[in-house]
């Protein structure tokens, strides 16, 4: 199979961005379980914080262009799958659950969930859930039209509407507190949505399965764009998303201080906070598609692709699950360093500095990392992936 090279592209810069994203959590969660300190900090997080927002999507449509419908029969996805995703993932999970936390209990969570202190692994359980429908939908995803795929992508591009709609039909949602004081917001009920059935009709179409729709329309009936094209397109896209997911989170923000800094409250705030910037919704869908079409336009090698880029992509996967557990340390060095919101060091730009250094260091060293890991012999490729 061709390599594609504006693949390796955006799985390295999703892989970047996810670190940009955690980066920015301590500016918003802290305290109670949220805190903002500083207006200036509120509007930071609504533009350094949504910028990233699209990188899980960017994965899950890099996978799907790369790998639906299955190339091999179900056994063999499902065995090079595993080698790939699911030994590192259980590597690094037992790490995780022995560094973070009271590890007998958190391996006895382990059979119920992912370590909560370890949040970014809920992605692995994710992808595994596409995985496993992936030879179920490859028989048609082979047979489908162009027409019929957009009627299925326009469907679910409705459904990232509906946690607005949510919203505007049952106000503010009362939030709920799981285990380990998880937060979840309760849901207003829609469309055979009920009590006895969380099933409705939109549920099947919704979620992280359009973006696997999305990597394989753009590989079946997106041809090639010119860069006028493209950026008339994309740059429309970017901009509507960035400001739903932008406009969305800062009125949320603003209605719960009145203006008023620093904001503080129980975590359920944060998750209320986050809602318009959720994976599921329009604004991040938005962004991801405008992601996809202007990173499908880079096809050139060289050098810094065939010795820096290209040995980064293929760990990016190992980079994504061990990222952790140096950027919490390098984010909580810069703070104690420069100081926090309009008292650091920098005024006002202390905050953005500390999110771009916290990301850049940390990248930076978890990508030597894994590229070295993974070339060990025999034992690499069940570290890194």
């Amino acid at each position: 199979m061709k390599r594609e090279i504006w693949i390796d592209w955006l799985r390295v810069t999703a892989c970047f961005l996810v670190m940009m994203t955690h980066s920015c959590e301590p500016f918003y969660l802290g305290g109670e379980g949220s805190l903002i300190l500083t207006k200036a900090d509120a509007i930071w997080m609504s533009i350094l914080n949504v910028l990233p927002r699209a990188c899980v999507a960017l994965f899950i449509v890099a996978s799907s262009y790369l790998q639906f419908p299955l190339h091999y029969q179900a056994g063999e996805f499902f065995r090079r799958r595993a080698v790939r995703v699911l030994v590192p993932f259980l590597f690094w999970t037992v790490v995780y659950a022995l560094v973070w936390g009271e590890p007998v209990q958190n391996f006895k969570d382990l059979l119920l969930n992912f370590n909560y202190a370890a949040g970014h692994l809920w992605f692995v359980y994710m992808l595994i859930g596409l995985y496993l429908i992936m030879p179920l939908l490859s028989p048609w995803a082979e047979k489908v039209g162009k027409k019929e795929l957009q009627v299925y992508l326009g469907i679910w591009l409705f459904t990232t509407l509906i946690p607005l709609i949510r919203q505007w039909a049952g106000g503010p949602a009362p939030v709920i507190y799981g285990p380990s004081g998880i937060p979840n917001a309760a849901k207003y009920p829609l469309w055979g949505e009920a009590s006895w059935n969380t099933y409705g009709v939109f549920y099947y179409l919704s979620g992280f399965v359009g973006y696997m729709l999305l990597g394989l329309y753009f590989r079946r009936f997106v041809g090639e764009l010119s860069w006028k094209k493209t950026l008339s397109i994309a740059a429309p896209l970017f901009l509507a998303g960035f400001a739903i997911c932008s406009l969305g989170f800062l009125s949320r923000v603003w209605g719960d201080s009145n203006g008023t800094f620093p904001i503080e409250g129980p975590v359920g705030l944060a998750a209320l906070w986050e809602g318009p910037w959720l994976n599921d919704t329009l604004g991040v869908a938005l962004m991801a598609i405008a992601y996809v079409l202007l990173f499908r336009q880079i096809k050139g090698e060289g050098r810094f692709y065939n010795n820096v880029l290209l040995p980064v992509s293929k760990a990016s996967y190992g980079m994504y699950l061990c990222h952790m557990l140096l950027l919490g340390a390098v984010s909580a060095w810069l703070r104690a360093s420069l100081g926090l919101g309009a008292d650091g060091v920098l005024g006002i730009w202390t905050t953005p500095v500390q999110i771009l250094l916290t990301a850049g260091i940390s990248f930076t060293c978890v990508a030597i990392f894994s590229v070295f890991v993974q070339r060990i012999p025999k034992v690499g490729k069940w570290i890194i992936g």
